[in-house]
């Protein structure tokens, strides 16, 4: 399976996302900058996190003008896994590819640490590694992480089962119900805030993000199996 990691100003978390590719799942990966206008020879889409633009205007809000989303749009309606983390859940949301907003965090502080995570859909080309309600530890890196949407999306995304992550125990940044991780209708588009990349080997700390790397590729390959 063929990944790109999309680059743009300002991001930084893309060698962790490569690292988490190439190193500990033996895939093929490559970088790709934001002005590319074809994404179509990878199989699967990173988007890092990072401050993209230096979170200027709004968070996300630039890199969506970049050329490279044009071709994550295609490739999300395609069915492709889009994975976006941290400033890559943020960009999603103004791409308009997951419904909601993150907003800053309820203390209005940057937020560095470990946190709880329970598995809300083990039913995901993202989480099928995962048991039902498990509960993993992965790093968060944050100040707008506050994930907020109408009570009609809320209403939505809970009836299609679409909140795949939500806090558990303490919820550090005030989302609205908890809620971590997202995915679209069509479930082939993952947004998060935690930081499943900085969590794939045990020298890390927690090697729990590594199941979600795992459960794309095992998609993936069932998928192409001919």
């Amino acid at each position: 399976m063929k990944f790109a990691v999309l680059v743009f100003p300002g991001s930084n978390c893309d060698i962790d996302m490569y690292h988490a590719i190439k190193d500990e799942l033996g895939e093929e990966v490559e970088y790709v900058w934001h002005d590319a206008t074809d994404l179509s020879e990878f199989d699967g889409i990173l988007v890092p996190g990072g401050f993209s633009y230096g979170d200027y205007l709004r968070c996300g809000a630039m890199a969506n003008q970049s050329n490279v989303m044009a071709e994550v749009k295609k490739a999300a309606e395609a069915g492709k896994p889009v994975l976006g983390v941290c400033n890559g859940f943020q960009i999603l949301t103004e791409a308009g590819l997951l419904p909601g907003a993150l907003l800053r965090n309820k203390n209005l502080k940057f937020m560095c640490r470990t946190v709880q995570l329970k598995v809300e859909n083990n039913n995901t080309i993202f989480t099928s590694q995962y048991e039902q309600g498990q509960i993993i530890n992965i790093p968060i890196a944050h100040g707008e992480g506050n994930y907020f949407c109408d009570e009609e999306t809320l209403t939505a995304l809970k009836e299609n089962n679409q909140i795949v992550f939500t806090y558990s125990g303490e919820n550090p940044n005030g989302s609205l119900e908890d809620i971590a991780g997202i995915v679209n209708e069509r479930g082939n588009v993952l947004g998060m805030m935690p930081h499943p990349e900085r969590a794939v080997d045990a020298l890390l700390g927690s090697s729990d993000g590594l199941a979600l790397f795992k459960s794309i590729v095992k998609q993936w390959r069932e998928s192409h199996v001919s």
